[in-house]
Parts: C-alpha cells; structure tokens; sequence
C-alpha cells in the first residue's frame, strides 16, 4: 500500500464524535482509527505522525486525528501502567472493547454506516452510562470520566453494574494513584462544558469517590441553578466551594494544583463572601479591606468575577455595592496626597482612610 492516497486506509470515525452527531450535538472533535495499515505505510500516504506513546497521526489534508486501531493491556501502577499495542491485525472491535463506555464504543464508516458491537446506541437512547468490559477497572480516570459524562449529557443516568463497578474500585483507593493534574482535567471539562456541573459531585457521591480528591465536598449540595447563572470554570469551582470555610477550600485548591485565578477566585469568595453579601451592614473599615484584597480599587472591574460569584451563591444583588465602588476608585486618587509629600505607608493609610470615609458617608445606593 506504499504511496496509497490518504483516504484509501480502512478507517472509521469514533468514540465522541459518532455519540454526538447521533445526539444531534455539533461533533467539535473528530478523531479515527485505521484498521489494517502500519505506521510506514501511514507516512508512505502523507500523514504526519504525532503519538509518542502509540501511533497517531494526522491527515494531510483535514489535519484530524488518525489512530492505528490499538489493544491496551494493564502492566502496573498509574495511568501509565499499560502495555499498549497497535498493528494491522489489530481489529476494530478490540479497538472499541478498551473504551470507558458503551455510547463512546460506536464507530462509524466514511459512508455513515454505524458500527456498534457493544449496543452503544441502544444504551444513547436510553441515556445510560454503561461500561464496555471489565477493562473499565484498569484505568480509576474513568470514575471521573463517567461522572463528567452525567454532568454532560443532562438526564443520563449511571447503569447498575457500573455504578458498583466505581464503588468497588472506590473502596480499593484506587483514585489514589492518578496524579492532581488528571482529575484537575477532568473536573476542568465538567465545569467548562456541562450544564449540570454539579452532577458530577453527586455521581462520585453516589459511587462514593468523594475520597481522596474531593473530600471537603462531601455532603455539600449546590443548586444547579447557581452555577447556571455563573460563567467560566473558574467562577463555578469556586460556587462549588462557596459552602467551605477558607482552610478547607485551600486545601482542595492545593490538591488538584488548580491555577491561580482559580485559586484566588475561590478563596476571595470564601473568605469575604458572606461579608460582601451584607455589604450595607458592614463596619466600613472592614468592608474598604475585603474590597482592597480583591483588587477593587486597582483596577476597573477587577472586583467583578468575585461579585459575580457571591450574587449567585447568596442571591442578592451587588450592583450597588459596584457602583459605590467605581465611585470611589474614580474620587479616590495617589495625586494629591503625594502633592502633600505622603509616600510609602503613610500613602497607603491615607488612601484608605479617604475610602473609608467614603463609604461612611455615601448614601447613594
């Protein structure tokens, strides 16, 4: 097949794409495998080969991924303890058998012909979340994965065997050995991409799987609605952590090696939160301090994120409190107290003593 043109391989369409075009959901990310070439003969064609652990490679025309049909074989601990194996006799079946779910196990041919050894289709109409075979326990990600998958396609619900399946790996620990950066991944797409993010929380509590990684979220329910309201993953972890006393949600930010404006997102809304949702009854100085942490009086909207958050999480409206805040940011100015020769300290205490004031005196709302 030396020379053979890109599209002459037998190759099929997978995993999510086929599951969303059958949803009727735009298919954003199209990937194949090929049966029955080999990587010399994948490069004779013009693809390009990108795969380090196995061969993958892409198309010279449509630049999508093309995967050599691959069986994976659990050879140790972690998410990179497996035996991966990719050849022209490998069969597309054994290609579908090692993936996490039966509506990700459907492929489909160039011509729109389905195929569907394990009824992923039957289990797409019935929005169950089933496991293909016994592999699932080879790979702890999955427990996220099904989860994700909950929150993702709203109405889905776990299938019985696969719900015991994830206790069972749960009570071995064996969450334990993915690394932070995995499940931060995993709970990234959740909250970036699902409708009913807080699925997620409540399927790994149902397959008690809240341990180790989200273990301060245990019993805690967040209205979905709340997190409708919210744009952004960065907005809606820190929904999720709303509840948390400030050591907690530092804990879990740490764990998961969440980034920065995450991180700082979540521990402003836990830490001045409740404050800032009873703003007009607030002592001023200690009002003018949570709103200098957030950077209220830095930067135009800089506040805004963590406004965003607490109106939706203690329901009320903080538009007031934003404009008396841009008030102040544009009456409140470094010129004239320099101009008095205040520098250093002094400076800064005379800035908010001015800020201070004037959230004393404003009465506008």
């Amino acid at each position: 097949m030396a020379d053979a043109p890109a599209d002459a391989f037998e190759r099929y369409l997978v995993g999510g794409a086929v599951r969303d075009l059958a949803l009727g959901l735009p298919a954003t990310d199209r990937d194949w495998v090929v049966v029955g070439a080999d990587p010399q003969q994948m490069l004779a064609a013009g693809y390009t080969q990108v795969g380090r652990d196995f061969p993958v490679f892409l198309h010279p025309q449509t630049h999508e991924e093309h995967a050599l049909a691959r069986t994976e074989r659990k050879s140790g601990p972690g998410h990179r303890g497996f035996i991966v194996h990719a050849g022209p006799e490998v069969t597309l079946e054994q290609d579908l058998a090692r993936r996490d779910l039966t509506i990700n196990a459907m492929a489909q041919r160039p011509d729109g012909a389905l195929v569907d050894p394990f009824d992923g289709m039957r289990d797409l109409r019935a929005g169950l979340l089933r496991h293909v075979t016994e592999a699932f326990r080879e790979d702890p990600l999955r427990i996220l994965r099904v989860a994700r998958f909950a929150a993702q396609l709203d109405g889905f619900r776990v299938a019985p065997e696969t719900l015991a399946l994830m206790r069972e790996l749960s009570a071995a620990e064996a969450l334990a050995e993915l690394p932070a950066e995995r499940v931060y991944a995993e709970l990234a797409k959740t909250l970036a991409r699902s409708p009913r993010a807080d699925r997620f929380l409540e399927v790994l509590s149902d397959a008690a799987a809240l341990a180790p990684w989200f273990k301060e979220l245990a019993g805690v329910a967040t209205d979905p609605a709340i997190l409708a309201q919210l744009d952004g993953a960065p907005a809606r972890f820190a929904a999720l952590c709303w509840s948390l006393p400030a050591a907690a949600a530092q804990r879990l930010c740490e764990r998961l090696k969440v980034p920065n404006d995450w991180r700082a997102l979540t521990l402003a809304c836990v830490r001045d939160g409740a404050m800032l949702a009873r703003w007009q009854a607030a002592d001023p100085q200690a009002l003018e301090a949570a709103l200098a942490r957030i950077g209220a009086f830095r930067e135009v909207d800089r506040e805004a994120p963590v406004f965003a958050v607490v109106s939706a999480c203690a329901g009320v409206s903080l538009a007031p409190l934003a404009a008396r805040t841009a008030r102040i940011r544009e009456a409140v100015s470094s010129a004239p107290f320099r101009a008095q020769g205040l520098a250093g300290p002094a400076l800064g205490e005379a800035l908010r003593e001015a800020r201070v004031e004037l959230l004393r005196i404003d009465p506008a709302p």
